[in-house]
C-alpha cells in the first residue's frame, strides 16, 4: 500500500468518534470474467466526498489481489441499531490495468472491524478513456425503498402454470432484472447464484451483526430466491429473467457492490440449504421487511433478528420466532455446473479415493491461471503437496486456510476450476 496523503488529513471523523477513530478493512480483486487473475493493475481509494485526492494506491499480486487496507469507518454502534447517521463509510475505487477498460466503482461500503472484498471485473479494451463505471446506491437499512408487495409463501401451481423442476436444484446462474418486473428498460445481468445470495445479504443486512442473525437472514434470501428459480414464478408470466432489483417484489441486489467476509463464508457454507414446511415441495417464499420504518406482521423483522441474535437465539429459532414453529431447514440435493457435487466428508492428509483425484485434476487447471498454486500428482493420495495446494487457494480466495477440502473449498475449487476451464475451452 502506497498512500498519496495521510488518512488523517482526508478522511471525516463521525459523530461519537472524537479520539477513537474506528477501521474497516477492504481488498481489491481484479480479475477477467472468467476469474483470470489480472496482476499489476494500479488501484486508487478516494474519499467519496472528496474525489481529487487519492488517499491509497495499490498493484494487485500475482494472484490480482491488493494487500488488505485499513479504512476510517463510522463508530459500530451505528450499525447495530437503527440511526439517522450513515452506519458504513463509503469510498471510490477505480482500478486501471494496460490494455484493459478501466473500472470505476462508485461508493463501495466499509463497515467498521470487518473485511470485505471489492471485485473488479476488467474487459480487454483497445480504447482505455472509455471505462466501467458502477454506482453502489445506499444500503437497504439507511436508504428509501419501496416496501414488499406481499404475497403467498407458498406458491400453487394453478397460479404459476406447470412446474418444470421435479427436486429443489441450486443453479450456477439466475438471470436478474434490474428494475421493477414491467420496466423493459432494465438491464437484465447473468450473475453466479452464490455471488448473488451475497450482494443481497450485504446489501439487505449490516456485516456487524451477530453470526446466528446474519444466518437466519442468509437462509431468508436463500429459500425466496430458490422459490422464484423452483417455480419460474417470471417466466411464468411471460418475463425472461429469474428474479428482479426491485425490494417491492425481491430483494435489493447492487451491480458491482463489495462484499464482506464474513457473509461470503457463510454463504458458501450453506448456499444449498433453503426453508421448507411438512409435505411443501417448494422452498418457501420467506418475505421480510425491516421491522423498523416498516412492520410486516408474520414475516421476518431484520432489526428484530438482530435483537434474537444478541440473546443468544441461533439461527432456527430466530427464523421459528417469525415463520412459525413448522419451518425448517432442507437440503438441494443438486447443484448445476459442477463436475462433482460434496462427497460428504472433508478430504484430508492421509485421504485416499476419486474424490481426492478430482480436486487434484481441478487445482492443476486453477493453476493454470493462478501459477502460485503448486502442480500436484493426480493420484487419488491426500499427501503435504496436495495440502499446500488446497491452503494457498483457500489463502487466495478468502476461505480459512486449513488446507482441508471442506464444504466450501470443495464448491469455491469447483466454482473457480468450471470457469478457468471455459476460458481454456
Amino acid at each position: 500500500m502506497k498512500p498519496i496523503s495521510p488518512f488523517k488529513n482526508n478522511f471525516r471523523l463521525y459523530p461519537a468518534q472524537m479520539g477513537t477513530q474506528t477501521f474497516g478493512n477492504l481488498r481489491v480483486r481484479a480479475t477477467t470474467a472468467n476469474l483470470t487473475p489480472v496482476p499489476g493493475a494500479t488501484v486508487n481509494i478516494t474519499d467519496i466526498n472528496n474525489p481529487d485526492t487519492i488517499l491509497a494506491q495499490m498493484v494487485t499480486n500475482d494472484v490480482g489481489l491488493t494487500e488488505e487496507i485499513s479504512l476510517p469507518a463510522p463508530a459500530i454502534d451505528y450499525s447495530l441499531e437503527p440511526s439517522t447517521v450513515q452506519p458504513y463509510a463509503v469510498y471510490d475505487v477505480n482500478v486501471i490495468a494496460e490494455n484493459f477498460r478501466p473500472v470505476t466503482v462508485n461508493g463501495t461500503n466499509v463497515l467498521p472491524n470487518v473485511s470485505s472484498s471489492q471485485d473488479a471485473t476488467l474487459v480487454p479494451e483497445p480504447e482505455p478513456e472509455d471505462k466501467a463505471l458502477y454506482v453502489i446506491p445506499p444500503h437497504t437499512l439507511f436508504g428509501d425503498y419501496p416496501p414488499k408487495i406481499a404475497e403467498d409463501e407458498i406458491k400453487p401451481t394453478a397460479e404459476t402454470g406447470e412446474i418444470v423442476l421435479q427436486e429443489v436444484v441450486v443453479p450456477e446462474f439466475i438471470i436478474v432484472h434490474d428494475g421493477p418486473p414491467t420496466d423493459a428498460s432494465a438491464t437484465n445481468h447473468y450473475v453466479r447464484f452464490r455471488d448473488y445470495i451475497k450482494n443481497v445479504a450485504c446489501s439487505e443486512i449490516y456485516a456487524t451483526w451477530p453470526e446466528n442473525a446474519i444466518y437466519a437472514n442468509i437462509l431468508a434470501i436463500l429459500s425466496f430466491t430458490l422459490n422464484r428459480v423452483f417455480t419460474e414464478w417470471y417466466r411464468s408470466q411471460g418475463f425472461n429473467f429469474t428474479i428482479t432489483s426491485s425490494t417491492a417484489f425481491d430483494h435489493k441486489w447492487m451491480n458491482g457492490r463489495n462484499i464482506f467476509n464474513n457473509i461470503s463464508l457463510l454463504v458458501d457454507s450453506i448456499f444449498v440449504n433453503y426453508l421448507s414446511r411438512p409435505s411443501v415441495r417448494q422452498p418457501i417464499l420467506t418475505q421480510y421487511c425491516d421491522g423498523y420504518r416498516v412492520q410486516c406482521p408474520g414475516w421476518m423483522q431484520q432489526w428484530g433478528s438482530k435483537q434474537l441474535g444478541d440473546q443468544g437465539y441461533d439461527a432456527i429459532e430466530i427464523l421459528r420466532n417469525y415463520y412459525g414453529d413448522s419451518i425448517f431447514i432442507n437440503t438441494a440435493r443438486q447443484v448445476s455446473g459442477v463436475p462433482a457435487s460434496w462427497p460428504g466428508a472433508n478430504l484430508t492428509l492421509g485421504s485416499r479415493n476419486g474424490n481426492v483425484r478430482i480436486i487434484q485434476s481441478q487445482l492443476n487447471t486453477i493453476a493454470q491461471a493462478y501459477p502460485a498454486i503448486p502442480i500436484v500428482s493426480v493420484d487419488g493420495e491426500y499427501g503435504p503437496r496436495t495440502s499446500e495446494a488446497v491452503r494457498i487457494f483457500q489463502e487466495i480466495f478468502n476461505l480459512p486456510a486449513t488446507g482441508i477440502v471442506d464444504f466450501p473449498t470443495w464448491y469455491k475449487i469447483s466454482f473457480v476450476y468450471t470457469a478457468v476451464a471455459r476460458l481454456a475451452e
